[in-house]
């Protein structure tokens, strides 16, 4: 298997060797020499038709730190913007003879028309499509929630027992959805919280708990409280009445941290809107992991990067019902 375009074809089996060669990844970050020989001599293509800033810097840190040769193709202002498509596209990286594509784009799908489509020979990676999946996104969660639940012991580690509450913008967010599939498929107990306006429609397929109340929620007792942003950019109707009654009703503030379990974590992917869906106290606070995820992003793509192009490659099974 040679792509990983999704988390909800992941086999359990595959998600735990990701996020337990992560955890050797990350063991090198703390070495003096960071940088591993291990991909010298390929080639990784981040190749975004969307900004994101963060993603790409972290995918770039990873090959790098793996010793790979990294090209950064921004759609912005390129040939692409011109009218090229995406299977020209592909055929310029395969002449140029690129080893894995890190592809993030704004069309649900773009990654999975890339890797079956044999234009290209490279593996290809999913990083972000639309508002379908961000599986290293949920990979990188995954890790965190996992690594302050067990620490030292949590190599081979699922979730379960766990329970994570995933609160806001359910609708537009990729990064829920690969949360979703992911978390339950290592165990966890997934609610997702929003306003019924920004809950999606096929909701009721999905193996999660819907609440509406944020309080009610963070009743239960969450272990992990994973907060969205809100994307204004995507949105082109009022999904909820102001910016500040989201905020009363739904966002993450100081007094919503105090009621959580002692134990209890608070996440964001980010870019964050602060005094939106998380106050500043709680994006500060001392359980707060938004930092730690960052970190551990790095070590979660370059675990990702080495099976795809060195060693054992993780199944998706939705790739070979495509073959």
């Amino acid at each position: 298997m040679r792509h990983l375009l999704d988390t909800r074809t992941l086999a359990r089996e595959d998600a735990l060797r990701i996020l337990d060669v992560a955890e050797d990844m990350r063991d090198t970050q703390s070495r003096e020499i960071k940088k591993l020989p291990t991909l010298r001599g390929k080639t990784v293509v981040n190749l975004f038709f969307e900004d994101s800033t963060r993603t790409r810097i972290s995918f770039e840190a990873a090959a790098k730190r793996l010793s790979a040769d990294v090209i950064n193709f921004s759609a912005k202002g390129s040939s692409v913007s011109k009218g090229e498509s995406l299977q020209d596209t592909a055929q310029t990286l395969q002449a140029m003879g690129a080893d894995a594509v890190v592809i993030r784009h704004g069309a649900s799908g773009a990654p999975h028309t890339l890797a079956t489509s044999g234009w290209i020979s490279a593996g290809v990676l999913n990083a972000g499509d639309g508002t379908h999946e961000h599986p290293t996104q949920a990979l990188l969660d995954a890790f965190t929630i996992r690594k302050r639940f067990f620490g030292e012991d949590s190599r081979g580690r699922d979730l379960a027992g766990l329970h994570v509450a995933i609160v806001g913008d359910i609708l537009h967010s990729r990064v829920a959805r690969s949360n979703v599939w992911l978390l339950t498929t290592l165990g966890a107990t997934v609610t997702l919280v929003a306003p019924p306006t920004l809950v999606p429609q096929d909701v009721s397929a999905w193996p999660v708990t819907i609440a509406y109340d944020l309080d009610e929620a963070i009743a239960t007792a969450p272990d992990a409280v994973m907060m969205l942003r809100i994307q204004l950019e995507r949105m082109n109707a009022a999904y909820f009445p102001t910016e500040r009654e989201y905020s009363r009703r739904w966002g993450l503030d100081a007094a919503r941290v105090a009621a959580l379990p002692s134990a209890s974590i608070v996440m964001h992917p980010g870019p964050m809107n602060r005094g939106l869906e998380i106050s500043a106290d709680a994006a500060d606070s001392p359980r707060s992991t938004v930092l730690e995820q960052v970190a551990n992003g790095v070590s979660v793509r370059m675990a990702a990067l080495y099976l795809l192009l060195a060693g054992e490659r993780p199944t998706n099974h939705a790739q070979e019902e495509a073959r």
